[in-house]
């Protein structure tokens, strides 16, 4: 599977799980102790939720920032798989 088409399933999956997520874990609480699995999904979702973004270069960077406001939608993703 493409990188691109990754992300872009990431990011939906964050994006469903995301209200419940932010509901369910404080912001505080999110980044606590995470796993590497957790880590990289929710750097996923962030490059997947990037605003306007013309590369993937951009994205990575976005995501750089952002991932630890992606934790806990992560997390919800990969508890409900699992």
């Amino acid at each position: 599977m493409k990188t691109s088409r990754r992300i872009l399933l990431a990011g939906m999956a964050g994006l469903v799980a995301a209200p419940q997520a932010a509901t369910a874990f404080g912001p505080a609480s999110a980044t606590g102790d995470m796993t590497v699995a957790e880590e990289r999904f929710a750097r996923m979702i962030a490059a997947a939720h990037a605003p306007g973004i013309a590369s993937t270069h951009q994205a990575e960077r976005y995501a750089e920032v952002h991932w630890r406001e992606y934790v806990a939608a992560a997390r919800a993703v990969l508890n409900a798989r699992g």
